[in-house]
């Protein structure tokens, strides 16, 4: 019985998977394509949040950083060089070393610190390089930003959106292995009580350093993916909405589950797709901003474990009834 439960969420994620591959052919909409992709690249960024969040409990305001290494990464270089596979895959792991670097460096300076002193030094950071990207315009054209060619495998949107939905369960799958293991383990000690967990003999440090250069990584990786599907660049990709963003994401899909990430994602992107389409209409939905930020509220009063979380929540109970009954059976 134990063994069939816990393949339920292995046997929905793979019919999942069957059904994003599956509906390009049941709906070939440029729009709906679109929409999807940009749900597969904020899913692995959101992903990337919730290892720092929802698994070790370090809360950060200025994880746009990231997401701008990779996105400047790949753009400058395709800016400056042919646009081919092989300077995207360069383009992609100079964003990745870059983003480690930085995280690495943040990390062993202010994971020391605790509580709301690493969330303000992270966000002073983050706003840094807001500024460096605004001033330094021989590179990066500020605020007009640059448009820039892109391989043509990326070209065609059927493509990208198959290449942007297997790169998203990839991640899914090594990030699920990295929390399933004992690494993940102590991540999940730290984020609960960092003070038991290192009288333990951890060194808590070193492990909230591992989460921060892999969060730090992979939102390099979904920053890039971003740049190419826009094709455009500027330093908005800098601004902390970006880091807002994950985090709305992560919290209403559910903190520390990953798949909760996804979910968040998938929530937030359908909203902002169809209220803007409504704002031709109404023009109450211009601000369709405040929408989002009702929803957030909700689900806070309401769910402030998320949607995963609730779904977890109903399953564990649903168990303890069922061991109840089995008791009561037996007596």
């Amino acid at each position: 019985m134990k063994s069939k439960t816990n393949r339920i969420p292995l046997y929905g994620g793979m019919a999942g998977l069957v059904a994003l591959m599956l509906f390009p052919f049941v709906n070939d909409s440029r729009s709906m394509l679109i929409m999807f992709t940009q749900i597969f690249i904020f899913a692995i960024f959101a992903m990337s949040f919730d290892i720092l969040l929802g698994y070790t409990g370090i809360v950060s305001f200025g994880h746009c950083m990231f997401f701008g290494l990779g996105a400047y990464s790949v753009a400058l270089m395709f800016n400056n060089h042919e646009a081919t596979l092989g300077n995207f895959i360069i383009g992609l792991l100079i964003g990745i070393v870059l983003s480690a670097a930085v995280s690495y460096v943040i990390g062993l300076l202010s994971l020391r610190l605790k509580s709301h002193f690493y969330a303000m030094l992270t966000l002073a950071v983050s706003q840094l390089f807001l500024v460096l990207a605004e001033k330094w315009r021989g590179l990066t054209m500020g605020g007009d930003g640059f448009t820039f060619s892109v391989p043509d495998v990326f070209k065609d949107r059927m493509s990208f959106y198959y290449v942007t939905l297997m790169v998203m369960a990839s991640i899914f799958i090594l990030l699920k292995l990295f929390t399933s293991s004992s690494t993940g383990k102590v991540l999940k000690a730290i984020s609960q009580n960092e003070y038991r967990t290192e009288a333990l003999g951890f060194k808590t440090l070193h492990y909230k350093l591992m989460a921060s250069v892999t969060s730090g990584m992979v939102a390099a990786l979904s920053g890039a993916l971003y740049a190419v599907s826009l094709r455009f660049i500027n330093v908005s990709v800098f601004s902390i909405e970006v880091t807002l963003d994950a985090l709305l994401m992560t919290m209403i899909g559910g903190l520390g589950t990953l798949i909760g990430p996804i979910i968040g994602a998938g929530i937030i992107e359908f909203m902002r797709h169809y209220l803007s389409e409504l704002a031709s209409v109404y023009p109450i939905f211009e601000r369709w901003t405040i929408f989002l930020g009702f929803l957030y509220i909700v689900v806070l009063l309401g769910f402030p474990k998320g949607l995963a979380g609730v779904v977890k929540s109903l399953k564990g109970k649903k168990k303890k009834d069922r061991k109840n009954d089995e008791v009561k059976k037996a007596a």
